[in-house]
């Protein structure tokens, strides 16, 4: 039986190899999706995607399924519920970006009419397709990720450094950083 070559850092927990092979570098262009991974990789910040990705189904439900018209109205009161919340990370500082950044991303629809307009901009509208041979080769961050970083800060966004940025690209399928041995490289390129 053939054994199916993923990128490594897949792993072998079903519920990451299941993001790896359903998720990770699909071209998202949904708002709120957009707003919940850019909110799920800050989280992540100092932690293993796998603790937030065990942690997702909280944060959609208490976070109102990352509706950003919805987090945008949260109140000190409704954080302190948050910050005793074990199911997600009780960080301060990141649940209060959150709710920063759900204002923020108001903005920028208003501004530009959706923030998946905004966002993919800064991938000139198209996917980037790396050809990725190990691990070793794909960066922490990238010029796009470095302006994508700058400009959202600028507006007011908070837990988006260029880092998270990349990270937020390659989740959205922004760009392809699948390996070009990993079965899902050229499905993500069609």
């Amino acid at each position: 039986m053939k054994q199916t070559k993923r990128c490594t850092w897949a792993g072998t927990d079903p519920r990451m190899i299941a993001y790896h092979d359903t998720e990770w570098g699909v071209p998202v262009h949904d708002d709120r999706l957009l707003f919940e991974f850019l909110t799920l990789e800050g989280a992540q910040a100092g932690l293993s995607w796998q603790t937030i990705l065990n942690k997702r189904d909280a944060y959609r439900e208490v976070f109102a399924g990352f509706d950003p018209e919805r987090v945008a109205r949260f109140d000190r009161r409704r954080i302190e519920k948050l910050m005793a919340n074990p199911a997600i990370v009780r960080n301060r500082l990141k649940i209060e970006s959150t709710v920063s950044n759900a204002k923020a991303v108001l903005d920028v629809q208003r501004e530009f009419g959706s923030f998946d307009r905004y966002v993919w901009d800064f991938v000139g509208g198209k996917p980037v397709l790396n050809k990725r041979r190990g691990t070793g080769s794909v960066p922490a961050s990238t010029r796009e990720s470095d302006a994508m970083s700058k400009a959202l800060k600028q507006r007011g966004f908070r837990f988006v450094g260029s880092t998270i940025c990349y990270a937020f690209m390659q989740a959205t399928g922004m760009v392809n950083d699948h390996l070009v041995t990993c079965f899902r490289h050229a499905a993500t390129n069609a």
